[in-house]
């Protein structure tokens, strides 16, 4: 894929994350760019702790957004307990 297309995956990917993560853990409304951010930092953040090996359906995509949404709830969670001390 070119690096524009790349990019515009890795965006989608992190607005769909984010939203989701923002839906399932209530109260943390980020907007759309906010969530792209969490969405994309929980990627990163996903693919590190799982370490790549999540494999739910043959679809990367999907794999792709259940990781980076499993990151992102655990950065909101961690964000969570920053604001509450």
């Amino acid at each position: 894929m070119p690096e524009l297309q790349v990019l515009l995956v890795w965006l989608l990917i992190g607005a769909i994350a984010g939203w989701l993560a923002g839906q399932i853990i209530s109260g943390y409304g980020f907007g759309l760019v906010g969530n792209i951010i969490v969405g994309i930092l929980g990627a990163i953040l996903g693919g590190y702790l799982l370490g790549g090996h999540l494999s739910i359906t043959d679809s990367w995509v999907v794999n792709a957004i259940v990781t980076a949404t499993i990151g992102a709830l655990i950065l909101l969670f961690l964000i969570g307990l920053v604001r509450r001390a």
